[in-house]
């Protein structure tokens, strides 16, 4: 994969967290940041599948109140 250079200005004490935190993991800081991104970016759909079954646990008698189902969990047809 091509890769792609980016200039990030952050303040000394940021700075130095992410060298510190990038020797500890034996990996260099432009790596560290490139998982930190990652992961933060795979989260964020985690995230929202989290908070979506949530909202339908939530409001799941709602639901079916409203829809109904069937005996194996499907919506009933409109009548």
């Amino acid at each position: 994969m091509a890769k792609t250079q980016l200039n990030v200005r952050v303040d000394e004490d940021t700075a130095r967290a992410a060298r510190e935190r990038a020797l500890a993991r034996g990996v260099s800081v432009n790596r560290y940041i490139e998982e930190l991104v990652r992961r933060d970016a795979g989260e964020l759909g985690r995230t929202f599948v989290d908070a979506a079954a949530d909202f339908m646990k939530q409001y799941e008698s709602v639901f079916a109140e409203e829809f109904g189902t069937d005996q194996e969990g499907r919506r009933r047809p409109v009548e």
